[in-house]
């Protein structure tokens, strides 16, 4: 029976503040099933909850590979699961990642966090900016490094999964989502967590490694239900374009609203470049926005274009309030100057968001909402073997939620 001595969090650079926030969480999450258990133990064994203690870190102690002497045995061992990492690069650009404590046969996590944008530590203080690929390969010496100390199971915890966005193959184009998670199965990765995927047939082009696909759907539903006169009677969800239509429909579902569709023709002659010059040729409605509060949600906002092509044309159909949910917020280029004129010029009231990408992003029209709380639930019950339905597919929860 292990709770914590058998479990390693390692952060990459870009995902240091990611894996800090979930390390907190998933202590929590850690302390609280030892004392559900504690308790649980307690009643059907008639002993007490001290004694139960006892032989819980008795058994937790003598089943490592080597015994914890330091450790107080009345209380829930305290072991920080976040293990320290330097990592070094080098004056013509490669990285090295070097585990400073042993997690020889542990259940071992890697963060990253490939969007992050802002300078971030190496060499024991260097701050540096890195691209997806510099992320990426910080990565991928992260989990050799993890590899060849022995680690029992690696699991990679990827709020946000790399090129997502290249899962189609229309012409003489590579299929760099589904290689580049072969690339990490080969490495010896177990398992990927991430949000909200583009494609979820993405994880079938793997041969063994499993792929957790999260969603932040219960986090925004609570935090839209908090804005005020948000939903109304005079609410319409809408998908800003087919692609999306799953995604908002179980948005209307569960908020009991009607849905409408965007319709989009692109000119695909075109590359979309930034926020003002995309391919988007022509924008139809289905359905009615007059005088209502319309809320859409996606699932990725990189230059922002589409959405505020969709923002600006329900303003022209006479929506109301304009409410956008993202769950994965990389605001590429300038498209955080985009949305500050736009949000001047009143295309739109908020934007909800998550910190599945590192921003640093204050203003008045945008809302993060965390989900690292729902990172740390997963890991605990995939540390465990307890299942994941629940956590997968909310709309349970949802439903519960929205009841009361």
């Amino acid at each position: 029976m292990d709770y914590s001595n058998n479990i390693a969090v390692i952060a990459c650079p870009g995902g240091e503040v990611f894996a800090n926030e979930t390390a907190f969480y998933l202590e929590q999450c850690l302390r609280r099933r030892f004392e559900e258990t504690v308790v649980e133990l307690s009643e059907r064994f008639g002993d007490e909850p001290l004694s139960v203690i006892n032989k819980i870190n008795f058994i937790n102690n003598v089943s490592g590979p080597v015994p914890s002497l330091k450790d107080d045995v009345d209380k829930f061992d305290t072991t920080h699961i976040k293990i320290p990492v330097n990592f070094t690069m080098f004056a013509n650009g490669e990285v090295k990642a070097e585990i400073m404590e042993s997690i020889r046969g542990k259940d071992v996590f890697i963060f990253q966090d490939v969007e992050n944008r802002f300078p971030v530590r190496f060499n024991g203080g260097d701050r540096k900016i890195l691209s997806v690929n510099d992320h990426l390969m910080t990565l991928f010496v992260a989990v050799d490094a993890a590899k060849q100390a022995s680690a029992g199971e690696i699991t990679l915890v990827l709020p946000i999964y790399p090129y997502s966005r290249q899962h189609k193959k229309k012409g003489r184009e590579g299929l760099t989502a589904s290689r580049l998670g072969q690339q990490l199965e080969f490495l010896g990765v177990n398992r990927i967590i991430t949000l909200d995927i583009h494609s979820r047939e993405i994880g079938n082009s793997f041969r063994a490694m499993t792929l957790e696909n999260l969603h932040a759907s219960y986090q925004i539903i609570r935090t839209l239900t908090q804005l005020p006169d948000a939903l109304n009677d005079d609410f319409v969800v809408v998908s800003p374009d087919t692609g999306a239509v799953d995604r908002n429909k179980f948005y209307a579902t569960a908020l009991k609203k009607p849905l409408a569709l965007i319709y989009k023709e692109r000119d695909y002659s075109k590359v979309s470049k930034d926020a003002l010059h995309s391919n988007i040729a022509e924008i139809k409605l289905l359905g009615d926005v007059s005088g209502k509060t319309v809320f859409m949600a996606d699932d990725m906002l990189g230059t922002g274009g589409t959405l505020l092509k969709a923002m600006k044309f329900l303003k022209e159909q006479r929506a109301g309030k304009v409410i956008a949910a993202i769950s994965l917020p990389l605001f590429s280029g300038n498209a955080i100057d985009y949305f500050d004129e736009a949000y001047k010029n009143g295309l739109f009231y908020r934007i909800i968001g998550t910190n599945a990408v590192y921003q640093e992003l204050e203003r008045e029209w945008y809302i993060s909402v965390n989900i690292t709380k729902l990172f740390a639930q997963i890991i605990e019950r995939l540390h465990a073997n307890l299942s994941l339905s629940s956590l997968l597919d909310n709309r349970d929860v949802i439903v519960n939620f929205m009841n009361h």
